[in-house]
C-alpha cells in the first residue's frame, strides 16, 4: 500500500478550509440575527426548531462548500 503524502496533505488542507468556512458561515448568520442569539437559543434554551433550521442551513452550506472544493 503506497501512501502519497502530497495528496493526504492536500486533503487535510482542504478539509481545514471547509471547516473554517462552515464556522464562518455560522458566525455570519449569528451576526445577521441581532435580536436572537442562536447559540443561546440552541444550547441554553434547547430550542429544537432553531436547532433544526440551523442544522439544515449548515448541511446545505457544507454541501455547497464540498462541491466548490471538489470542483
Amino acid at each position: 500500500m503506497i501512501i502519497n503524502f502530497h495528496q493526504v496533505g492536500n486533503s487535510l488542507i482542504f478539509a481545514g478550509i471547509g471547516i473554517i468556512t462552515l464556522l464562518a458561515a455560522f458566525v455570519i448568520v449569528e451576526l445577521l440575527t441581532p435580536k436572537h442569539n442562536l447559540f443561546k437559543e440552541i444550547f441554553e434554551k434547547q430550542n429544537t426548531a432553531v436547532a433544526l433550521v440551523m442544522g439544515f442551513f449548515l448541511i446545505a452550506i457544507a454541501i455547497i462548500i464540498a462541491a466548490s472544493i471538489h470542483g
